[in-house]
């Protein structure tokens, strides 16, 4: 057999497994995306807010005081709704009393599949298997947050 028809008859195995390669690469990055921000068996609730909403700013206790009590079940993250990040956003934080712990400098809805919000505060409540289970409108407490959860 002559080196060109070699090459051509092995032109669809390579092609092949090329392709299965870059399938994999892009079904597992917003997997691994994901998990960063769930943890094994633990609720995750992403909470909306932004530096001019009121109800936002009212709530950021509630939601530290929440993450603080069920630390083993349950993470919480805020994500700023206006796109604000880097330095500007942790000077927003530090003005705002944020738990550096709470603060998340990302939007991950699509990694998550969350559309975006369309009021605020809005906290999305994500089960342990990764089901989105609710979105919680306006300010929360740490009582409505356990009803969500279902923790005591």
């Amino acid at each position: 057999m002559t080196p060109r028809i070699e090459r051509l008859r092995r032109a669809p195995l390579l092609l092949g497994v090329l392709l299965a390669l870059a399938g994999c690469a892009r079904e597992e990055e917003p997997t691994k995306a994901a998990d960063t921000l769930r943890q094994p068996g633990q609720w995750l609730l992403v909470n909306y807010w932004a530096e001019w909403c009121k109800p936002c700013l009212e709530e950021i206790p509630e939601l530290g005081a929440f993450a603080g009590k069920h630390a083993g079940t349950a993470r919480v993250v805020l994500v700023n709704f206006d796109g604000v990040t880097g330095e500007a956003l942790q000077q927003q934080a530090r003005t705002l009393g944020i738990p550096p712990e709470l603060l998340l400098d990302r939007d991950p809805a699509a990694e998550l599949g969350l559309a975006r919000p369309q009021a605020l505060p809005s906290t999305f409540v994500i089960d342990p298997s990764g089901a989105q289970r609710t979105v919680l409108l306006g300010p929360q407490t740490v009582a409505s947050l356990e009803a969500a959860t279902g923790s005591p």
